[in-house]
C-alpha cells in the first residue's frame, strides 16, 4: 500500500521533502494502528497533541488526510488544530545587527559571506532560492523562480547590490554559473550556510538565535514595509499565496515592543 501511496504522491507534484514527511507519517501510523478507523485516527491525533507542537501536529494531520484522500476515505479526514499566533515576531535580526554583520564581513575580508548576507537581506530570498543565483542573473538583475505548481515569481536583485557584486565576481573570474560555492568549488548547501552564519554570529558577538538564513528574509520584509507600506507588493515579492501570510510583518518584534513600552510608559 505504501508503494502505491508513493506513486500517488509523485503524481501530486509535491516537493520531495513534503513527500518524505507524508510517507514517514503514514508508515508510523500503519506500524502502530491496526486499521484506518475513526477511533484509531482520534487515538493518533491524541498522541500527536501530547507529544508535538501545533504546527507539527497539523503537518502530520495533513499527511494522514492526504493518505485518506488516496484511500478515498474523505469522510474520515481529521480537522486541524488551532495554532495560536503570537502578536510579535521572534528571533529576527535587527537592522543594526544586519548592517554591522555586513560591515564586519567586508572589513575582515570574508567577501563571499558579505555578499551572501547582502543577497539574503536585500532580496528576501529563501536560502534554497539564494543558492540558485548565477552570475548571469546578477548581470540581468533578476532571477525567475518556478514553484511546484508551475507559478513563476521574479526575484529582483537591487541595482546597487548587482553593481558591487559584478566587481566581486569579475575579481574571481566568475562570469557564469552559481555564485555561492564551498571551498571545493561546489555549490554550498543550505546546511553549510546556516552553520557558517552561526560561526560569524559568535565571532562578532551577535545573538546566535537571530542569525540564520530565514532571519534575513524577515529583515527584508520588515525593512520593505518600513520604507514602502505596500503589503500586496511585498506578498508578491516574497511568493506568499495570501496577503494574510504577509501581515505578520506589520507586527513588531518582541525587542521592538519592549523598547517602545520603555520609551512611552512613564506613568
Amino acid at each position: 500500500m505504501i508503494t502505491k501511496f508513493k506513486e500517488y504522491l509523485e503524481k501530486s507534484n509535491l516537493a520531495k521533502t513534503t513527500m518524505n514527511v507524508y510517507i514517514s507519517t503514514v508508515e508510523y501510523y500503519l506500524r502502530h494502528y491496526d486499521d484506518v478507523s475513526v477511533s484509531n485516527l482520534l487515538a493518533y491525533k491524541g498522541y500527536l497533541l501530547e507529544h508535538f507542537k501545533p504546527q507539527t501536529v497539523n503537518l502530520r494531520i495533513q499527511a494522514i488526510n492526504k493518505y485518506l484522500d488516496f484511500l478515498d476515505y474523505e469522510n474520515l479526514k481529521m480537522k486541524f488544530v488551532k495554532v495560536q499566533q503570537k502578536n510579535f515576531l521572534e528571533n529576527v535580526i535587527s537592522d543594526a545587527d544586519y548592517r554591522f554583520l555586513k560591515c564586519m564581513l567586508k572589513k575582515d575580508g570574508f567577501e563571499d559571506w558579505y555578499f551572501l548576507v547582502w543577497f539574503l537581506g536585500a532580496t528576501g530570498a529563501r536560502v534554497s532560492e539564494l543558492l540558485q543565483i548565477k552570475a548571469e542573473h546578477v548581470v540581468a538583475g533578476y532571477l525567475d523562480l518556478y514553484s511546484k505548481g508551475g507559478k513563476m515569481r521574479r526575484l529582483y536583485l537591487p541595482y546597487t547590490l548587482c553593481h558591487e557584486a559584478l566587481d566581486w565576481l569579475q575579481s574571481k573570474n566568475m562570469y557564469s554559473g552559481y555564485i555561492f560555492l564551498n571551498r571545493f568549488g561546489k555549490r554550498i548547501t543550505a546546511r553549510g550556510v546556516g552553520q557558517q552564519l552561526k560561526h560569524f554570529a559568535e565571532l562578532y558577538g551577535i545573538n546566535r538565535e537571530v542569525v540564520y538564513p530565514h532571519s534575513f528574509r524577515h529583515r527584508f520584509a520588515k525593512n520593505f514595509l518600513d520604507r514602502l507600506n505596500d503589503l500586496a507588493l511585498l506578498a508578491d515579492l516574497m511568493g506568499h499565496e495570501s496577503v494574510e501570510t504577509t501581515r505578520i510583518y506589520l507586527r513588531r518584534t518582541a525587542n521592538e515592543q519592549r523598547d517602545l513600552v520603555n520609551k512611552v510608559v512613564d506613568w
